[in-house]
């Protein structure tokens, strides 16, 4: 394991993760929270709340020459988090893709039993960010050689997975998956799989750790280097 990927793992443990998963969606309906001023929260604020114009299951579509990227890498606030402060990214929305449910919510996601993985969709500028840095910084902010899992979170809405749009994703994906079990010397458990429905989660997921301060899920993003994975 290489020594970014040991920082992450290192820090899912205890309170870390409990910040996200201790809430609950009666708790949490807050969908004014208030933004905090943090130097990485200003940063994040320019990045748009709605990719692809996502809703329930219905087709995405990027604006204007922008493009789409899917990936599920265990809790999705954090993995929400770190792709909103990748120079490049224009909007994220988080929400449930990959399972055989129609209109899944987060209670019924978190009984393991609809088969949906916590996914956040990027939209994204190429000519500013290339969808290989972007799945790049995929493999570097959680831990790919675990199964059905992020640290102490276990179930299949916690598995690594890419959704792709296209064959030219799934090769760059697949290249990539290739090169991090090389880098790590261990088998990566990243599914890489064309892109299914996509439900948009509820709102007081969206853009949690932004409006929170909480940047605690899954783990501590290594928000500053973000901008130069």
């Amino acid at each position: 394991m290489n020594s970014k990927v040991a920082v992450a793992c290192a820090l899912f443990s205890g309170a870390a993760v409990f910040a996200c998963h201790g809430a609950t969606s009666s708790a949490s309906n807050d969908s004014t929270a208030t933004v905090t001023t943090s130097g990485s929260a200003q940063a994040a604020q320019k990045v748009g709340g709605l990719a692809g114009h996502a809703g329930a299951g219905t087709a995405l579509k990027a604006d204007g020459s922008n493009q789409l990227a899917e990936l599920a890498a265990g809790c999705f606030w954090g993995v929400e988090d770190a792709y909103r402060h990748v120079p490049g990214v224009v909007a994220t929305t988080v929400g449930y893709e990959g399972g055989h449910t129609q209109n899944p919510d987060y209670d019924d996601v978190c009984t393991h039993t609809t088969g949906h993985a916590e996914t956040v969709l990027v939209e994204f500028d190429p000519a500013k960010v290339s969808y290989q840095k972007l799945v790049q910084v995929f493999f570097e902010i959680h831990d790919p050689t675990q199964m059905n899992r992020q640290g102490p979170d276990v179930g299949t809405n916690y598995r690594s997975v890419i959704f792709t749009f296209s064959p030219e994703q799934q090769k760059t994906a697949e290249a990539e998956k290739m090169a991090t079990a090389s880098r790590l010397g261990k088998r990566v458990a990243t599914e890489i799989i064309p892109q299914q429905p996509f439900w948009k989660a509820e709102q007081y997921h969206q853009q949690y750790s932004e409006r929170t301060g909480d940047h605690s899920c899954p783990v501590d993003l290594k928000l500053s280097k973000m901008q130069t994975l």
